[in-house]
């Protein structure tokens, strides 16, 4: 199993495999609030915790999963994911994968 949604629950992976394709793309941002904390705290697993990304480094990421990447880095700082200050960002949130 992949260690990304090994802690993912049985509804959280249904929802991941409605949003996102065979190569782990985001094809549609969910507008529903709950199926769209699920998608985001996948993509929060992309940031390291305890590193700060410059805003480039996040466009750089989020791009490689959707191409609406300011839409994405909005939610996931609007859901406290991600934290901004001065054009830097850090995880501040989501599942802990061990």
């Amino acid at each position: 199993m992949d260690p990304e949604t090994s802690c993912v629950s049985t509804e959280g992976r249904r929802v991941l495999g409605h949003f996102l394709d065979a190569d782990g793309r985001l094809h549609t941002i969910p507008t529903r609030r709950a199926k769209r904390l699920v998608v985001l705290d996948h993509l929060a697993q992309r940031f390291d915790l305890g590193r700060t990304y410059l805003e480039r480094e996040v466009v750089e990421i989020l791009s490689a999963v959707h191409p609406d990447h300011a839409a994405l880095r909005r939610y996931l700082v609007e859901e406290q994911f991600l934290t901004r200050e001065d054009s830097v960002y850090w995880r501040s949130g989501g599942t802990v994968v061990v």
